[in-house]
């Protein structure tokens, strides 16, 4: 889920410098970075082949410090079966993990599949995700496709973060310092400008060094539009993954690149949660699903390997392509738990991977774990930074007595959705403020869970302005609208069904008085339990118009919940954020804090 802060939607134009597209074997498109990674040097050893570590990783979201309550474990499956959680992740440990990774190594490539910024904790979010292009600057990241998140404050704003200069209203975070922007180049092959026609970035780029040569294509998935706001994507047009990667890949090979990698940031769904379950072994419960299966079978076999995201799952995988060849097709979750190394045989005399049944590019994932030494350069960044953002960071906004369970929550219903879903209803109920009878909130909207104890605590059970942050980022503009009752369970049967929300339910999470059935037993929209749906207690009445309190993403159609933009009479209210906070200080205290919700509103049939 994305927005665009209000905050961040003064009016900004960032000086930048006209892209030069040229004809010619080493332009694909717009391109303003250097099309090779390093100078191109004879060619050394005597073997035809030679190995390349490929390291990958993606949905970073701006996460610099470990990540706190769930969202910090990975799962790994134990020989006898069982399983463990392991803490993980950190950019500390994430850096000292590949750099680790590439000792020994004569040739090494980093890259990732998108969403590295966007939905941030307040580290990174505060200051437009500066922090994070630093880090990822700091830990050597050759190159990376946009994702869906990249887009959360417009395309000027990626334009800023690859091309670099002070914000355009906030200006300069720290003294006589100008950002710099990535040192690695965001590829976007598949976002065109509307009236150009060209690509907004960069759509390929090519690794270089000793001889080898790999060529990347990197694209967001096509319906990026349905998962961050209109405004975020304006101009825009996001063509077909396969289309795109296909052609890119024709274009690499007329250039003599005949070894090639999709970033792709778009993902599937394991069998299993385990970061280390083998989704190759044949049998009843293996293999993965979603929306990469048709993608990976469909890119041409010239690609030799596909790096994926956004699903935020783990998986290493060999999906065949067209010509029946295995392929890799990889995540490593998400907010640096894990990274994936690959194993390229490059073909010295063909220049292409060596891709059979004996020799297929071997892929596996590995913890960021949290008990190895700590990266000196990234402690020292998280340190400068937090200073920075300290005097806002640590306000304290409320108290709860335990973990409250949001974005690591499993479960359709999250204790945390019902907190967010009633601080929002109380905050618009009052007549001048919109008259809310309801409220609704997204599921991808909630970014964290509120952890009771956070690493290096400030107090236990204090819930502090940065940590309110890092759940709610976006700072969306709260919405009240009229929405009749036909249309209310309608939003709820596109939760469960449609192009969108069909394969991976979006179940919103719904404030205090608000009830029904959802039963998972069934198919689609008829998941809906329609007799169910309430309203304290009364049946809600198809005929009847209702006050809806919603942040502006939904209010827009977003997450595939098309009907919500059929809304009439809107108010637009407070921030998300400011709302959230505004009721942690009202109904908590040090000797009276917030319990997590019951989570009984929604009931689910298996």
């Amino acid at each position: 889920m994305s927005a665009t802060p209000q905050r961040r939607r003064r009016s900004r134009r960032l000086a930048f410098a006209a892209l030069a597209v040229t004809a010619g074997a080493g332009t694909l498109g717009a391109v303003a970075l250097p099309a090779v990674a390093t100078t191109p040097a004879p060619a050394s050893g005597d073997g035809r082949t030679v190995d390349v570590q490929l390291l990958s990783f993606n949905d970073l979201h701006g996460t610099l410090e470990p990540p706190q309550g769930s969202s910090g474990t990975v799962t790994e499956r134990q020989a006898d079966g069982t399983t463990k959680a392991i803490p993980a992740g950190g950019v500390e440990y994430l850096a000292t993990s590949l750099r680790e990774a590439r000792k020994g190594k004569q040739f090494s490539i980093t890259a990732a599949a998108g969403d590295m910024i966007g939905g941030s904790p307040m580290l990174s979010g505060l200051f437009h995700d500066e922090p994070s292009i630093e880090a990822m600057n700091k830990m050597g990241l050759d190159v990376t496709s946009v994702g869906n998140h990249e887009f959360d404050e417009g395309r000027d704003e990626l334009r800023r973060m690859q091309y670099g200069g002070c914000h355009p209203v906030e200006g300069c975070y720290e003294f006589d310092k100008t950002f710099e922007g990535s040192k690695f180049p965001y590829l976007a092959a598949n976002v065109t400008d509307e009236k150009t026609k060209r690509p907004l970035l960069s759509p390929t780029f090519v690794w270089k060094k000793d001889g080898v040569k790999i060529g990347f294509i990197g694209v967001t998935l096509e319906g990026t539009p349905d998962v961050v706001t209109a405004e975020g994507v304006k101009g825009l047009k996001f063509g077909d993954e396969v289309e795109t990667i296909n052609k890119y890949a024709a274009q690499l090979q007329k250039q003599g690149v005949q070894s090639i990698v999709a970033l792709i940031h778009e993902g599937g769904l394991p069998a299993s949660g385990a970061y280390n379950y083998d989704c190759n072994v044949p049998g009843a419960g293996a293999g993965i699903s979603g929306a990469i299966v048709d993608i990976a079978k469909n890119v041409a076999p010239s690609v030799d390997a596909l790096v994926t995201g956004h699903t935020h799952q783990a998986y290493a995988c060999n999906i065949p392509d067209p010509a029946g060849q295995p392929r890799t097709v990889t995540s490593a979750a998400s907010l640096g738990r894990l990274f994936t190394e690959t194993t390229l045989t490059y073909d010295r005399k063909t220049k292409d991977i060596v891709r059979t049944a004996v020799k297929s590019p071997s892929a596996a994932n590995h913890v960021v774990h949290r008990d190895q030494p700590k990266a000196a350069d990234m402690t020292e960044l998280i340190t400068r930074w937090n200073a920075l953002a300290a005097p806002i960071a640590n306000r304290p906004q409320g108290f709860i007595s335990a973990d409250i369970p949001g974005r690591g929550s499993s479960a359709y219903e999250k204790p945390l959705g019902d907190l967010i879903a009633d601080a929002q209803l109380e905050a618009l109920a009052p007549a001048d403020k919109g008259g809310a009878q309801l409220a609704i909130m997204n599921p991808g909207g909630i970014r964290a869970d509120l952890a009771y104890k956070a690493a290096g605590a400030e107090g236990d059970g204090v819930v502090t302005y940065g940590e309110a942050f890092t759940v709610q980022p976006f700072t969306n503009m709260m919405n009240v609208v009229d929405l009749t009752g036909a249309q209310l369970i309608t939003a709820l049967q596109q939760q469960v069904s449609g192009p969108v929300n069909g394969a991976n339910p979006k179940i919103l999470q719904v404030s205090k008085g608000f009830t029904y059935t959802l039963d998972m037993t069934k198919a689609g929209a008829d998941r809906i339990v329609v007799d169910s749906v309430k309203l304290n207690g009364e049946a809600i009445d198809p005929a009847k118009t209702y006050r809806v309190a919603m942040n502006e993403f939904l209010a827009g159609g977003g997450d595939g919940f098309t009907v919500l933009k059929e809304h009439k009479n809107k108010l637009v209210g407070a921030s998300d954020l400011d709302v959230f906070n505004a009721y942690l200080g009202k109904h908590s205290s040090e000797t009276n804090p917030i319990a997590p919700p019951a989570a009984d509103r929604i009931t689910v049939i298996k």
